[in-house]
């Protein structure tokens, strides 16, 4: 199946680029990892300009309505440009408020979440038990399994910096920061079956949006390698001219197109075994992007200097966030396999 995009969907994609193509964002993407979060903030607050946040939450609390679509497409175009922080556990926050249907919770944090002006971060069970960045969201957002919401903000201490005494754990992308909340911290929400239902469609919501940052991710890292190939010559050829070159990319480039319509079909349908599918392919295509990008380009691909680091980084984390590829294949084999009677 072919997926086309709107003009308007190619005009926002166009516009998401533009600016984020003059935004800095890997000078963002470093100072969040040294814990300053500032510039990344900034990043976030011009995004927010264009109504990419709005995209996750209902028309009543001033969004756009749930549009799984454009906000996949806005989500390659972070992962393209590598954009620190917790953009998806905002964006799945946003989706659990408004499919808990709980107007006093959603007045109170859906405005905020649609304009950038807080952020969010959140565990679900079956997930990982690690929230992304606590330290630097606005709110952090738990449900255990036994169906409690709760929220934490900052000034309750949520969080800490990966690496430390209070069961952070460090990422391979040192932008990352992974810390494991305190088990019934924070205020009370909400409890019962229609948490456990909100929390499915928010997982699967942030599994969606993840393959997309996969996709943008992927995509960054073969762009640059074909470059760098033109450039880098060996016996006074340059590499991309090799055989055994071209049919790297080649393979990197199919990896990608195979991954790119699953994401856009998991878009449309929301459907849970779709949804696993689309993050597996992107996952894998930009995990491959990164060891393909890696080889061509040599040592120099492992210098923390080089703004190829900020992508490599990320494709492996991300691979595993919100579904690990056996976890995905799972999903699928269960969606493939009838019920029995």
């Amino acid at each position: 199946m072919r997926f086309l995009l709107t003009d308007e969907q190619s005009d926002f994609a166009r516009t998401l680029r533009s600016l984020l193509g003059s935004a800095q964002v890997p000078a963002a993407v470093r100072a969040w990892a040294d814990g300053d979060a500032g510039p990344g903030r900034t990043v976030w607050s011009r995004l927010a300009g264009t109504g990419l946040f709005a995209l996750a939450v209902p028309e009543p609390y001033e969004g756009a309505g749930l549009l799984p679509a454009e906000l996949s497409l806005g989500f390659v175009e972070l992962g393209r440009a590598g954009v620190p922080g917790p953009v998806v556990e905002s964006a799945a926050v946003s989706v659990l408020l408004a499919e808990l249907a709980d107007e006093a919770l959603a007045k109170r944090f859906l405005p905020g979440l649609a304009q950038g002006a807080t952020s969010a971060t959140l565990t679900l069970p079956g997930g990982s038990p690690y929230a992304l960045d606590a330290d630097a969201a606005t709110y952090c957002f738990t449900v255990s399994p036994a169906g409690e919401l709760r929220v934490a903000d900052r000034a309750d201490g949520a969080g800490g910096g990966a690496g430390s005494a209070d069961g952070s754990l460090r990422s391979t992308d040192p932008a990352r920061r992974l810390s494991r909340p305190p088990a019934g911290a924070g205020e009370l929400l909400a409890a019962g079956p229609a948490v456990a239902r909100a929390a499915e469609a928010a997982g699967r919501w942030a599994r969606l949006l993840t393959a997309a940052q996969c996709l943008g991710v992927g995509e960054a890292l073969l762009a640059r390698t074909v470059e760098y190939v033109k450039q880098r010559t060996q016996f006074g050829t340059p590499i991309g001219t090799f055989q055994a070159v071209k049919h790297r990319l080649a393979d990197t480039l199919l990896d990608l197109e195979f991954a790119r319509p699953l994401v856009w079909a998991a878009a449309l349908s929301l459907d849970p075994g779709e949804v696993a599918a689309a993050k597996l392919a992107a996952g894998e295509a930009s995990y491959r992007a990164a060891m393909t990008a890696l080889q061509l380009h040599g040592a120099v691909g492992y210098t923390e200097e080089l703004d190829l680091s900020l992508w490599l980084r990320k494709a492996r984390p991300l691979r595993d966030a919100w579904g690990t590829p056996s976890a995905c294949r799972a999903e699928v084999l269960r969606s493939l396999t009838p019920p029995r009677r």
